[in-house]
C-alpha cells in the first residue's frame, strides 16, 4: 500500500537531517518510508490519504526491555509495597505455575497495550522457564506474529536457583547446558537479521543474582559467534550491589567488566546505582541502557543518573515488567521518564524534545537498529504513529504540540503503523476483538493465582 500522510500540525522526524516540519507530508510504499517534506506532496496514486489537521506524526516509539508474562500478575496485593528482592521471592512462587498458554495471552496483551499508546518496536526479557518447558518461547512467538509488531526476542535464563546460592526457586531454573543448547535452537529458529526485519534474537542470562559467572561467559561466547545482542538486568537496587560484594567481590559494573560483558553488543537495563567510575567504563564500552522509570519508582529502586549520562550513553525508555509498573502504556512511561529526572536535577534536567528522542531514536540505538527504524527517513521502515491533540485533555494546549504530548494526559495514538501496516486505527486495534482477549487473560490470570495459592 501507497500512503499519504499530509497538512500535519508537526511532523516529528527524531532526524537532525529532517528536523520539524509544519505542515508537511510523509508518504510511505509498502514497508518503507518514500518520501517527506515541507509544502505539497507530489501527485501521485494513494491507495489511503491520511489527514494531518490538529494532529501529529511521530516515528514509532522503541520500548527497549520489558517481561510480557507479569501482566498476568498486576496489582498483586502481596508485594504492592515490597522492594526488588521480596517482590520477586514472592512472585516467583506464582510465575512457577505459568503455562506456554498463558506466556501467549499475557504476549498478546501487553503488545495490544503497547500500540495503542504508540510501540512500534519491542524487545521482550522471558527469562523464566517453569519445569523446562521451552515451548513458552515457541508461544510467545506466534502471539507476536499475531499482534504485527516489530520485535527482538530474548532468549532469557537462570541457572543459579536458591539452593545454589540464588534467588529463584529451583522450578524456575534451568541447568546451563539445556539453556544453551536451546539458545542455539531457538536463534537457528527464529533470528532473521536481515534488513527491515520484524523477528531479531538476542541472548539475556537474568541477572547477576540467578546465573553463574559460566552462563555469562557462555552466552557471550554464543553472541560473539552468532553476531547476537546481548541483554541482562543490572545495577538495579543496593540489595544487588551487596549480593555481588558478597559473592564475587565487585560492584555489579565491575563484575561486568571482569566477565567481558562491557562490549557494544552489550545493554543493561536499570543502571541507577552507578558510580562516576562506572560511568565512564559504560560510556567507553559503547554499550546501551534501557531507562525504566515507572518500575524504579514503583519498588523504590531509585533513580537513574540520565541526566548526567544523556549526552554520553545510549539511553532508551523501557516499560519493565507489568507487575513492577503495573502498566503498559507507553506515553505514561516517557511521561515518567521526563518527570523523575526533574525530581532529581531539576526542571531542565530532561526535556520534552530529549524524552520523546530516547523513546524513538534513542531505543533504536539501543537496539542497534537505527538504520532500520527510529526516526522519519527516507528509505527506512513505515514504523510511524498519529496523536490527535483535538481531544479534552489537549485543550488550550495550542502552542507547543510536541509539549502537549508529555506535558498533557495523551492517553493512546490514533494510529499505529509497523512495518506499512496499519494495526491501530481511530485509536481502536485493527483485527483484534479487546473484549475478548481481556476475558480471556483474566480467567488466566485467576487460575494462576488460585493454582499458586493452593
Amino acid at each position: 500500500m501507497k500512503i499519504l500522510f499530509k497538512d500535519f500540525d508537526l511532523i516529528f522526524t527524531a532526524s537532525l537531517k529532517y528536523g520539524e516540519i509544519r505542515g508537511g507530508y510523509l508518504i510511505t510504499s509498502g514497508n518503507r518510508i518514500e518520501s517527506l517534506g515541507k509544502g505539497d506532496p507530489p501527485p501521485g496514486d494513494y491507495d489511503r490519504v491520511v489527514d494531518g489537521r490538529g494532529k501529529v506524526l511521530l516515528p514509532g516509539f522503541v520500548n527497549t526491555h520489558h517481561h510480557f508474562f507479569q501482566t498476568l500478575t498486576r496489582a498483586v496485593k502481596g508485594v504492592q509495597d515490597a522492594p526488588l528482592f521480596e517482590w520477586l521471592k514472592f512472585l516467583y512462587e506464582i510465575w512457577k505455575n505459568i503455562t506456554p498458554e498463558m506466556i501467549y495471552i499475557s504476549t498478546e496483551v501487553a503488545i495490544a497495550e503497547m500500540l495503542l499508546s504508540g510501540v512500534t518496536t519491542s524487545t521482550d526479557h522471558l527469562y523464566l522457564v517453569p519445569s523446562d518447558r521451552e515451548e513458552i518461547f515457541d508461544a510467545q512467538i506466534e502471539a507476536v506474529k499475531e499482534m504485527g509488531i516489530r520485535f527482538l526476542a530474548t532468549r532469557g535464563s537462570m541457572s543459579l536457583s536458591r539452593e545454589e546460592g540464588g534467588l529463584p526457586p529451583k522450578e524456575v531454573v534451568q541447568k546451563e547446558e539445556r539453556i544453551l543448547r536451546h539458545c542455539e535452537e531457538f536463534v537457528s529458529k527464529y533470528h532473521d537479521p536481515g534488513f527491515l526485519s520484524t523477528l531479531k534474537v538476542a541472548l539475556a542470562p537474568c541477572s547477576p543474582f540467578s546465573v553463574t559467572p559460566e552462563l555469562m561467559r557462555e552466552s557471550l561466547r554464543m553472541a560473539e559467534e552468532k553476531d547476537l545482542l546481548l541483554h541482562t538486568h543490572l545495577a538495579e537496587t543496593l540489595d544487588e550491589e551487596r549480593y555481588c560484594l558478597e559473592k564475587f567481590g565487585k560492584r555489579p559494573v565491575e563484575y561486568m567488566e571482569e566477565l567481558r560483558w562491557l562490549n557494544g553488543r552489550v545493554w543493561f537495563a536499570h543502571l541507577i546505582h552507578l558510580s562516576d567510575s562506572d560511568i565512564e567504563k559504560l560510556v567507553k564500552a559503547d554499550v546501551g541502557m534501557a531507562y525504566c522509570p515507572s518500575s524504579n519508582m514503583r519498588l523504590g529502586s531509585g533513580i537513574a543518573r540520565v541526566a548526567e549520562m544523556k549526552d554520553k550513553l545510549k539511553i532508551g525508555i523501557a516499560l519493565d515488567g507489568s507487575a513492577s509498573n503495573d502498566t503498559n502504556n507507553f506515553i505514561y512511561e516517557l511521561r515518567n521518564a521526563m518527570l523523575l529526572q526533574r525530581v532529581r536535577y531539576g526542571a531542565d534536567a530532561l526535556t520534552v524534545r530529549e524524552t520523546l528522542l530516547m523513546g524513538t531514536i534513542g531505543g533504536a540505538r539501543v537496539l542497534r537498529m537505527e538504520k532500520e527504524i527510529g526516526s522519519l527517513e527516507v528509505g527506512k521502515g513505515a514504523d510511524l504513529i498519529v496523536i490527535d491533540l483535538g481531544d479534552l485533555e489537549h485543550a488550550g494546549a495550542v502552542d507547543d504540540p510536541l509539549g502537549a504530548i508529555l506535558l498533557c494526559d495523551t492517553k493512546r495514538v490514533e494510529m499505529n503503523l509497523v512495518n506499512g501496516k496499519i494495526l491501530v486505527e481511530d485509536g481502536v486495534l485493527k483485527g483484534i476483538d479487546l473484549g475478548e482477549l481481556i476475558h480471556k487473560h483474566n480467567l488466566m490470570a485467576k487460575e494462576l493465582l488460585s493454582h499458586s495459592l493452593m
